[in-house]
């Protein structure tokens, strides 16, 4: 990973602060793409390598801003040759008949929209040099729908994710591009943060993983660390759950 130019949406969240984090120990260049500024240098002063980093303000659902940060980052680095789509939200858990069409159309133009406008973008500049790594960033709720947990437009945006890793990865293949997929599983993350600092629920979620504990953003950033890496350089159209056994036990 050695100063390899890295691109990562959604970087100001916890498992975007993880992998910008790991491809920093490792030697690259990371450009933190995020609507907030504020919380990109939050996350740059935390990882602590000023000089990797760079903070880029953008809305992934606003195709001109995409398309000017990609434009920006290839005029001054020459070349993208990571793309992590990592940027995406999730609503909370609500009957699909009861759900606002606001809250529906968001998930499809961020989890959708946006990551398909930002890899088109990505993708005019690594099909010039014929070469580069994307990863995608999932979830275990595309493969399986969970009781009492209503989640089904985001299940579904994940799932699509899953086809367009393996779309993506046969189409440039002979471009020598790749396209894999990391599906977390219960990560110290997000919306699920505040949840875990009771004990008693705690206890409830780690009782249901065969590790017994729950995952951090670490544990999903060394998985992307080794889709982006040449590492992995035979390896494309690929999913990974990183859940803990979840998905083994009760998949």
């Amino acid at each position: 990973m050695r100063d390899k130019v890295c691109l990562v949406t959604g970087a100001s969240s916890d498992i975007g602060e993880g992998i910008v984090q790991r491809f920093v120990e490792e030697g690259a260049i990371v450009i933190l793409l995020s609507r907030s500024l504020s919380a990109m240098e939050d996350v740059r002063k935390r990882v602590g390598s000023m000089d990797r980093t760079v903070s880029m303000v953008c809305d992934i659902t606003n195709t001109s801003q995409v398309l000017h940060a990609v434009d920006r980052i290839v005029a001054e680095y020459g070349r993208i040759d990571v793309l992590v789509n990592n940027a995406g939200i999730i609503t909370s858990s609500t009957h699909f008949h009861r759900m606002p069409q606001s809250d529906i159309d968001n998930l499809i133009n961020i989890n959708l929209q946006g990551m398909f406008s930002v890899t088109r973008a990505v993708l005019r500049s690594m099909t010039d040099i014929n070469q580069g790594s994307i990863v995608n960033i999932g979830s275990i709720s595309s493969e399986r729908a969970i009781p009492k947990v209503h989640l089904a437009v985001y299940s579904s945006t994940k799932a699509a994710l899953s086809m367009f890793t393996k779309s993506i990865a046969v189409e440039y293949a002979r471009r020598n591009i790749r396209c894999n997929c990391v599906n977390p599983g219960i990560i110290n993350s997000g919306m699920i943060k505040p949840y875990l600092d009771d004990p008693e629920a705690r206890k409830v979620l780690e009782a249901r993983l065969p590790m017994g504990r729950i995952g951090e953003p670490r544990d999903v950033a060394n998985a992307v660390l080794f889709f982006a890496s040449d590492e992995s350089s035979w390896v494309t159209g690929t999913t990974l759950n990183v859940d803990g056994g979840r998905s083994a036990s009760e998949g």
